[in-house]
């Protein structure tokens, strides 16, 4: 896989955030605390990071991800009942603009960490099987 080494951290990281906030909070709150404990765990981390986007050479406007860990990951914490086609294709979108190649999304809504890598090109299920 992919980054396997960063990913398996930023949910390492995430499982302790949510052992400690427990779930169902604002994602601000999530991501927040997700800064401070990658960060304490001595990976870089920009959050809210603006690129410009354009189209036909004129901008069009900015996208702004969470959290780029060791400007290798996006890290998207959500608070959501299930992970959906539209949470993926924002992903893929966030990939091509920041020409990153893999993003993790972090779901916080219950007493179990769930994720899922999204890989440009693929999607990958919790335990990295392609789907």
């Amino acid at each position: 896989m992919k980054h396997e080494e960063i990913t398996k951290d930023i949910i390492g990281a995430a499982m302790a955030v949510l052992n400690e906030l427990k779930p169902g909070l604002d994602e601000k709150l999530y991501e927040n605390a997700l800064l401070i404990e990658l960060v304490a765990r001595g990976h870089t981390v920009e959050q809210q990071r603006e690129y410009p986007v354009h189209y036909k050479g004129r901008l069009i406007g900015r996208l702004v991800p969470d959290l780029i860990v060791d400007s290798t990951v996006i890290a998207d914490p959500k608070v959501v009942t299930a992970f959906n086609d539209t949470h993926i294709a924002q992903m893929l979108g966030y990939l091509n603009i920041t020409a990153l190649n893999v993003a993790l999304l972090l779901n916080f809504k219950e007493a179990k960490l769930t994720w899922k890598r999204v890989v440009r090109g693929l999607s990958e299920d919790d335990h990295g099987a392609l789907r």
